[in-house]
């Protein structure tokens, strides 16, 4: 197989962790047959600093013409008095916008190794943490109408929480077809009690699960589902929902598992080409220290084969490589626990390799 892949080095520790998430797919592409090739994009800070623009048109056509992006980080305090529209996370909106991605698809879950670190108690975690929760991501309520009045002596301020059923079906389906890639579980969350856009959410979810009788659909008030996660989170495979509630989830879901810099994330369209970055920001006092822990950005690449490319084995041995290399002992800095060994960006990089090996 022949891709191109866009890369985003972006800014702070960015270039550091998406240069060892290369050479892990070198190495895949290495062991399975596959060549990947990479374009190089500026975006971000760096690129402020090179074009005056967070993001040129041109680097922008770049990621639209790729097999799918692989991004770091981007900002920084460097760039906090730059003007708003031109702003290093500006160019981060109009990628999302540009590449039609509306699936932010991120992961919970928790590596038995790091267990000790989950602020859940151990009898939950010992059931397991392993569930993505797929988030609608350009409509709802952010995207909505929003308006600030005077009524009498009172101000008064409206949002506009709007849906389409054509917005909810691409979504839907996203989760349908994410699920079928995992474990055929499916729960969809909304607040159909009280809201009109969540009833119509319902509805259209159940109509497409008769498209997909291979996957378990089933319903969750977001209130319950807040509690779920932390009450018993083995119980999830995937969540869909929408834009809002899973803005909260989300964020929710990362902080059980223990390390924000362990999780990876993919936004996702219509088409195969997505949009892959660890959860984690650019960490500019770290940067060029070699002390960044890379394993966010590499589980990003093994997400890019997995979901954009179709490639299950592929993706499975990087992370039983990365599984590998926790089982012994080798830790960064931001998840070493004593009696651990502690070792540099770099050096982590080099562990995965050493251990990545054809199922």
């Amino acid at each position: 197989m022949k891709k191109n892949i866009a890369v985003i080095r972006g800014d702070g520790i960015g270039p550091e962790i998406v240069g060892q998430a290369l050479r892990v797919l070198d190495r895949t592409a290495a062991l399975y047959g596959h060549e990947f090739t990479y374009t190089e994009v500026d975006m971000g800070g760096c690129a402020i600093d090179k074009w005056g623009d967070p993001l040129p048109p041109e680097m922008l056509q770049k990621c639209v013409a790729s097999d799918s992006v692989l991004l770091g980080a981007v900002g920084g305090p460097k760039w906090n008095d730059v003007p708003g529209p031109k702003r290093p996370e500006k160019g981060l909106l109009r990628l999302r916008a540009g590449m039609g991605v509306y699936s932010n698809n991120r992961p919970a879950k928790i590596w038995p190794q790091l267990a000790s670190a989950s602020p859940l108690k151990p009898a939950i975690v010992e059931k397991g943490i392993d569930f993505i929760i797929v988030r609608e991501l350009i409509g709802g309520i952010y995207f909505g109408k929003h308006e600030t009045m005077t009524e009498g002596s009172e101000k008064i301020a409206v949002d506009e929480l709007r849906y389409s059923d054509s917005e909810i079906e691409r979504i839907g389906r996203i989760g349908f077809e994410t699920a079928r890639k995992r474990r055929r579980k499916l729960c969809s969350v909304e607040k159909s009690n009280v809201l009109d856009s969540s009833r119509l959410w319902k509805s259209v979810m159940h109509r497409l699960s008769a498209e997909y009788p291979d996957v378990e659909l089933t319903d969750m008030l977001v209130d319950n589902c807040a509690m779920q996660i932390v009450k018993n989170p083995s119980q999830f495979d995937v969540i869909v929902t929408e834009n809002m509630f899973g803005d909260i989830l989300s964020d929710e879901a990362s902080m059980i598992t223990g390390s924000i810099g362990m999780i990876p994330s993919s936004s996702l369209g219509e088409t195969s080409c997505g949009l892959y970055e660890p959860i984690h920001g650019s960490a500019p006092d770290i940067a060029g220290m070699d002390i960044a822990n890379p394993i966010g950005t590499i589980l990003s690449a093994a997400m890019m084969l997995r979901y954009s490319f179709d490639l299950s084995d592929e993706a499975d041995c990087i992370e039983r490589a990365v599984g590998a290399v926790l089982d012994g002992g080798y830790r960064t800095a931001d998840i070493c626990e004593p009696g651990c060994r502690k070792v540099g960006c770099t050096e982590m990089g080099n562990l995965i390799l050493e251990h990545m090996t054809k199922g």
